[in-house]
């Protein structure tokens, strides 16, 4: 069994990060890891090998406060930033795919429809998704567009007082166990979202097959055939872009806590392994080459961790750019890689098995790696924001 990091391992005595937090932030911290430790570490090895997503645990996520939890009124927490983050990086300690889930729904779409939405369309549903009694979904994201959604071609049509949704998205998670998707689609006016109840005839959502990468979570190809919705189904206050980006910041922001959990929880078990695995007649921790790759493991992840709070600081003042997010995406994940492929080499052969987290969160941050906009796009938006130029076309 793979339990996250305890709060005396020597990565979190090193680190002393609990220092810098307030007693709110703890408390938020260590719910999550006893639901992590307790929830998800028992059967997620057997979850990931048979691509099981178990929704049940949902309503208990509603019952701790973490869905939409940084979101205030109907039913959510009106936590800080950094709480959220915390939350977000004791869940991916345990699997990518359970900060996925807190993401999609809280930072997608709850965050859509709170930030978007009318009063009625708030008050349908975003007490029920804090309570985890309906789950939701955020397609955005095309077969042929993912870097680039100002190129969908999934239309809404006024027709007699319908919306009418035609098209295709892609990578969508949670789609086929969703009660509610908000779909983003071209209309005369310009890119609206829309609520879209999931039993809606036409919409059809298929599990996409064959992943090798978050395999207890759920992403979709779905299909918009003709779908009939009443002109009250748009969000009233998204209006192009620049709204749906704004839920993918609150995404990718969750995303630089998470990445690190995913490190966190790969450097504590080479550091485990390696003071008690014996070669030469000493334990591995005593070699220096091993130490090395420790201590720079670790030195990676204390800035990552570093950056996360400077810029869940930043959220908590409401200071937060999308450029500083891209930062934070951008160097958390890419620095959770390499520290995974140094602590997979650690543990040598019993690297690759599941009696070690390692080579799951390896496969499950290649996907993190890609969603919420991918190296590529993030250092563009970098370099766009040193230089003033755009580098996109």
């Amino acid at each position: 069994m793979n339990t996250p990091t305890s709060p005396t391992s020597p990565t979190e005595q090193l680190l002393g990060l609990s220092a810098l937090l307030t007693p709110i932030e703890l408390d938020w911290q260590h719910r999550a890891r006893e639901f992590a430790a307790t929830r998800i570490a028992p059967t997620i090895d057997d979850d990931y090998e048979r691509e099981v997503f178990r929704r049940e645990l949902v309503p208990e996520l509603g019952a701790l406060g973490m869905l939409g939890m940084h979101l205030t009124g109907h039913g959510c927490a009106g936590a800080g930033a950094v709480s959220y983050g915390l939350v977000c990086h004791e869940l991916e300690a345990a699997d990518s795919a359970w900060r996925t889930f807190v993401s999609v729904q809280g930072s997608l779409a709850m965050t859509a429809i709170s930030k978007y939405g009318s009063e009625e369309q708030q008050a349908s549903w975003l007490p029920r998704m804090a309570a985890g009694e309906a789950i939701g979904c955020f397609a955005l994201t095309e077969p042929d567009g993912g870097s680039d959604p100002a190129a969908m071609v999934t239309t809404a049509v006024l027709t007699d007082g319908e919306w009418v949704l035609t098209g295709r998205k892609r990578w969508i998670g949670l789609a086929s166990v969703a009660d509610v998707a908000v779909v983003w689609a071209r209309t005369a006016e310009g890119i609206r979202g829309f609520v879209v109840p999931t039993d809606s005839p036409g919409f059809a959502a298929t599990n996409i097959a064959g992943k090798l990468s978050m395999r207890a979570s759920i992403q979709c190809d779905v299909e918009l055939g003709d779908v009939r919705l009443p002109e009250s189904a748009m969000l009233p206050g998204a209006a192009g872009l620049a709204a749906p980006f704004s839920c993918l910041g609150e995404a990718r922001y969750g995303i630089v806590w998470g990445a690190m959990g995913a490190a966190r929880a790969s450097l504590d078990a080479a550091v485990g392994f390696s003071r008690t695995r014996m070669v030469f007649g000493a334990p591995i921790a005593s070699k220096q080459l091993i130490q090395h790759k420790l201590a720079d493991a670790f030195v990676e992840y204390e800035k990552g961790m570093l950056l996360a709070l400077h810029l869940g600081r930043l959220a908590d003042a409401g200071t937060l750019t999308p450029e500083q997010v891209s930062v934070g995406k951008l160097n958390n994940v890419r620095e959770a890689i390499a520290i995974v492929s140094s602590m997979r080499s650690v543990l040598a052969g019993d690297g690759i098995t599941s009696a070690y987290p390692v080579m799951r969160h390896a496969a499950n941050l290649e996907a993190v790696r890609t969603y919420e906009g991918t190296d590529e796009v993030h250092t563009l938006v970098i370099g766009r924001a040193l230089t003033g130029l755009a580098a996109f076309r």
